[in-house]
């Protein structure tokens, strides 16, 4: 064939890009594997350091499966139902009414550990929490988030927004209220409150709202497991 002429060309380009796909699809496959495990290894941390658990990636499956004894799912009137709690996809389950749980033990205490989903400003947010075994006072929380502002709403994720969350109470009286997030230096009256981040107001926003509509649908199970 002339090496000179438009048809090798064409044949020389098309047989280049058939192979570079093979190659790009066949690595693709090859290293699956290997983002699942660290997509895994990525939510396991995230649940660990809402029971205040910091752990390297390489270490996150051996401390899971040393501290979390069960997982399961509920629906909203508190009961276990059918399905995979850690393999859910949060935002779509909740669509379908129903609740990862998550149930840590921790210095002989048992931890409740619940999903959260939500948006911010510039995409979904998403965490857990955890309660003690009263059911009611906060133990720990993470927050993550796909594209908030680095310095503003991206602060949510570090200790310094979640450890306020430690100690707080999501019913007063028996009545669910949550716990809100208020500009700092603000108040709340009624319920226990966190200062939000300081110019990530739409992002304290979307997460009191995250907080308050995924743990609503947490009621029925929290105060179930005390009666």
């Amino acid at each position: 064939m002339n090496r000179d002429s438009n048809t090798y060309t064409i044949v020389y380009a098309s047989v280049m890009v058939v192979l570079v796909a093979v190659v790009l699809a066949f690595t693709s496959q090859s290293l699956r594997s290997f983002q699942k495990e660290n997509e895994e290894n990525d939510k396991r941390q995230q649940i660990l350091r809402s029971i205040n658990v910091q752990v390297q990636a390489n270490e996150a499956k051996a401390k899971y499966n040393e501290l979390i004894e069960k997982s399961f799912l509920v629906n909203e009137q508190g009961e276990p139902i059918e399905g995979d709690a850690f393999a859910a996809d949060v935002a779509k389950a909740f669509g379908q009414q129903m609740y990862p749980v998550f149930i840590a033990r921790i210095d002989g205490q048992t931890k409740y550990i619940m999903a959260l989903s939500g948006a911010g400003l510039w995409g979904p947010l998403w965490g857990y929490i955890s309660v003690n075994d009263d059911c009611n006072t906060i133990y720990g929380a993470d927050f993550s988030h796909a594209g908030e502002t680095p310095g503003l709403g991206a602060e949510i994720v570090f200790p310094s927004f979640s450890r306020q969350f430690a100690g707080k109470h999501i019913f007063v009286q028996g009545e669910y209220k949550s716990v809100a997030i208020v500009k700092p230096g603000k108040s709340a009256t009624g319920q226990d409150y966190v200062d939000g981040i300081s110019g990530g107001t739409i992002t304290s926003q979307g997460v009191n709202k995250m907080i308050f509509d995924s743990l609503q649908g947490y009621v029925r199970f929290l105060t179930s497991q005390n009666q």
